[in-house]
């Protein structure tokens, strides 16, 4: 049994478990004190999200915007889980999100671009706003955290502005790609029977997937992703082992940045939703990757579970009783199991000192059996 619990991956599955379950349980307790009546139902209409309607072909709708909304959920959280790797912590993705969103949408909408275009269009330009983190980083000794949530309400504000060119004459909504730039909607699956004919049903889950397998392959298979995680551990020592410690850390923002900045894309480029140039504050899919990746246990298979799950939390509290509980009771048991998931590295460590410490007696039990039978 001591095996099991010393294996890497099983310590982050209990400790994300826990997390998930102390959150619920949290949450339930929340419910009970605002209307205990109907908190067991809730709690119930927010674990079980689509499930909640009884027509079938409601539930696959349902179901498939939830993947629509979770394939840049990932993308946020493999941004979050690769800096976070070279010791990084790219809370700045939040704003690369945004730069990504505004590169695509004004590069279909404006220019007329190509889906493949915007795509790299919308990765290039998040590259370059996580290269700023980076540079400032390497060279200015700047806090990334500092910078990044800087650069947050930059790429905000400069989103607004450039979008307000492109939006619809009546609303503060970008026009919808399916009307103006149809050429730029990602590339339906084929899938359309099984998911009720939803357009939202994309490359964009497959290729989330794909993205993060590729990610895991690197960090821990190549040099490449050697040399990254050593300069996180200590630049100095990477340094002195001949590594380009500098270049490392803005190698590392861009990448981390571009990954943001495709999750936008992989969202606004299926015409899911339209960007509103009136917004005043940053869209919380860059934050809610933070919840991701360590709920996944920094690694990238764990945070594609971990994805689903935030979005499918989020999404649930479309069901629950208005009459009693506003909507947003799903976003506070989410924002519950965001601020457990800073425990998770906190429980695996407890499980470690555990079975060292079980180890230890058992060590100390052979040894003095084995003096007794000296004795003997």
């Amino acid at each position: 049994m001591r095996k099991v619990f010393k294996n890497e991956a099983v310590q982050s599955l209990i400790a994300s478990l826990l997390c998930i379950v102390l959150g619920l349980l949290i949450g339930y307790i929340v419910l009970l004190f605002i209307n205990p009546s109907g908190a067991t139902q809730a709690i119930l209409a927010v674990i079980r999200n689509f499930l909640n309607t009884s027509r079938a072909n409601l539930q696959v709708k349902n179901f498939a915007n939830t993947l629509a909304k979770t394939a840049p959920l990932l993308m946020c959280a493999l941004s979050i889980l690769f800096a976070y790797k070279v010791g990084l912590f790219n809370i700045g993705a939040a704003g690369q999100y945004v730069a990504g969103a505004c590169a695509c949408l004004y590069a279909s909408l404006a220019w007329g671009w190509g889906w493949l275009a915007c795509m790299a269009f919308a990765i290039a330009v998040g590259a370059l706003y996580g290269a700023i983190v980076g540079f400032l980083k390497a060279y200015c000794n700047v806090n990334e955290v500092i910078s990044g949530i800087m650069l947050n309400w930059i790429g905000l504000y400069a989103a607004n502005m450039i979008l307000s060119n492109v939006k619809e004459p009546t609303s503060p909504y970008t026009v919808h790609l399916k009307d103006a730039a149809p050429q730029a909607i990602l590339p339906s699956l084929g899938l359309g029977q099984f998911f009720e004919n939803n357009q939202y049903i994309t490359i964009a889950v497959p290729l989330a997937i794909v993205l993060a397998v590729v990610i895991l392959v690197v960090l821990n298979k190549t040099r490449f992703g050697y040399e990254l995680r050593a300069t996180g551990y200590n630049k100095n020592a990477a340094k002195y082992a001949g590594m380009a410690e500098k270049r490392n850390i803005i190698l590392t923002l861009m990448i981390a940045g571009g990954l943001a900045a495709l999750g936008a894309s992989l969202l606004y480029q299926t015409d899911y939703m339209q960007w509103e140039v009136t917004a005043s504050s940053v869209p919380s899919m860059g934050f809610n990757g933070i919840a991701a990746a360590f709920l996944g246990g920094l690694n990238p298979i764990g945070t594609i579970f971990a994805s689903y799950f935030i979005q499918h939390i989020t999404d649930a509290g479309a069901f629950v009783d208005k009459t009693m509980y506003s909507s947003q009771i799903s976003d506070l048991i989410s924002s519950l199991i965001i601020y457990l998931c800073g425990f998770v590295l906190f429980i695996k460590h407890t499980i470690r000192a555990g079975v060292a410490r079980s180890e230890e007696r058992e060590r100390r039990k052979a040894l003095a059996k084995t003096e007794k039978g000296g004795e003997a």
